[in-house]
């Protein structure tokens, strides 16, 4: 058998392609959108791409079926429960699916969403006992997938959290303690509160370790899975509903261009919006006055879609190199308004150099002295989870996926001062209220991590 995990970390997203090396056939589950990397595969291990399979509608990444049933005549699986305005193959429960030796079986496992499912991988058809389980987002490594992100509608988070509840507690907890679970998400996703940073388990261990694998009542288990979630990013309602349409397939070898000057200047005249994606210290030097900052070293996805709209027009300012890299991401939540990079950052900062402004980052020496003035507005833009480490006191919470919906509870007279835990966020969340017309707006160097560790050090 030939099985290979994909880990996106920038989404925490896995997906899989599973392959019969006898008969030459594959089938790849829960796809991203720029899908050469499972063509390329597939046909360096001799296979062809039969089937895509789809856990669930997808919230949090546009998923790449379309893509790849265009490339290869692939058929499209689902949970029966699903349906979608394209043509699928309704994957019933208990249904097998044979790639030759290699056989898949459908469990109907919903509650993060009542079309999801997962599947069992056997390497031969009459085993026992299951090579693996692909539990999508109803099971993860240390905890289960959300039953409240509103992606179907007409279904409330308690009557999913009790479907969850019997397909966690009463399906796959039946599952003999061999079976490797594959999830669909790890830690850093917003689909769950506790996701651990592994990439594979065991049900066995998932039975002991994993919180909301204990024996408890249904009650039980949807209060304490419904406690403490995240706030979903705003992308995740407009990911959803794009997953179910026949929406535009996106090339494989699709790319964005290079912009002159002259071009960057007419679309930002036009109403355009800049995306530097440069580190923050350099885009704290100096930047274009309005710019909007999501380094491109991290969870740039899931943070574009928490502070633009899928509607917007941007450009890319980014580190040579990474354009594409940025504009690839941008794709893979559905954001297919990018209309080119900035071809020569440097230059293109110094011929605007009257525009140029740079960003206030304080330590947390500065911090202190700052937080001292009652004009201070303090904003901590962590989620709820993070918060029992402590926050700076007088600190309003709001998280960074919330602070466009209630920037207005924020005066842009007064100066602002937010942190997060190690201060990527924070730039992003201080860029997006200066472009808001904020007129003095800081962040914590280091966040929260560092106020403490300076907290600790004066007391010691």
């Amino acid at each position: 058998m030939i099985f290979t995990q994909y880990y996106l970390d920038c989404l925490s997203q896995a997906s899989y392609l599973i392959g019969d090396p006898s008969t030459g056939q594959a089938v790849v589950v829960d796809p991203r959108r720029d899908v050469a990397e499972y063509l390329d595969d597939a046909q360096a291990h001799g296979l062809s791409i039969v089937g895509v399979v789809n856990t669930h509608f997808h919230a949090d990444f546009v998923s790449g079926h379309l893509e790849l049933a265009r490339a290869t005549g692939a058929w499209i699986g689902y949970g029966e429960a699903a349906k979608p305005e394209f043509e699928v193959r309704s994957l019933v429960d208990g249904e097998r699916i044979s790639l030759g030796e290699v056989t898949l079986q459908v469990m109907a496992t919903p509650g993060h969403t009542p079309e999801s499912i997962s599947v069992l991988v056997f390497e031969h058809p009459d085993d026992q006992v299951a090579y693996g389980v692909l539990t999508g987002d109803a099971l993860f490594i240390g905890d289960v997938g959300r039953p409240d992100l509103l992606a179907s509608v007409g279904v409330t988070a308690e009557q999913l959290g009790r479907m969850l509840y019997d397909s966690v507690q009463h399906k796959l907890m039946a599952l003999p303690d061999a079976v490797r679970v594959f999830p669909a998400h790890g830690a850093g996703s917003a689909c769950g509160k506790n996701l651990s940073t592994e990439r594979q388990s065991t049900i066995g261990e998932q039975r002991t370790f994993n919180y909301a694998c204990q024996p408890m009542s249904e009650a039980e288990f949807v209060e304490v899975v419904t406690a403490g979630q995240p706030p979903a990013p705003a992308y995740f309602v407009y990911n959803a509903t794009l997953n179910k349409h026949e929406r535009t397939v996106r090339d494989a070898d699709a790319t964005v261009p290079a912009l002159t000057g002259e071009q960057v200047d007419a679309a930002l005249a036009d109403g355009g919006v800049l995306h530097d994606a440069r580190d923050q210290q350099e885009f704290a030097a100096g930047h274009l006055r309005g710019a909007l900052n999501v380094p491109w070293d991290g969870r740039l996805a899931e943070t574009v879609g928490t502070v633009l709209t899928p509607d917007q027009r941007v450009v890319i300012m980014a580190p040579e190199g990474q354009e594409q890299q940025v504009a690839t991401r941008f794709a893979r939540i559905g954001f297919d308004n990018v209309l080119g990079y900035v071809a020569n950052p440097e230059d293109y900062l110094v011929e605007h150099q009257d525009e140029v402004v740079p960003a206030s980052r304080l330590t947390a020496g500065q911090a202190l002295d700052a937080v001292a003035s009652p004009a201070i507005q303090l904003v901590d833009i962590r989620n709820a989870g993070e918060l029992e480490a402590g926050m700076l006191p007088g600190a309003r919470h709001i998280p960074l996926a919330e602070l466009v919906a209630r920037a207005d509870e924020l005066d842009p007279a007064r100066p602002v001062l937010l942190y997060c835990a190690g201060g990527w966020r924070s730039s992003v969340g201080a860029s997006f209220l200066r472009a808001r017309g904020f007129a003095d707006v800081s962040d914590l160097l280091g966040g929260y991590g560092a106020w403490a560790a300076r907290a600790q050090a004066t007391t010691a």
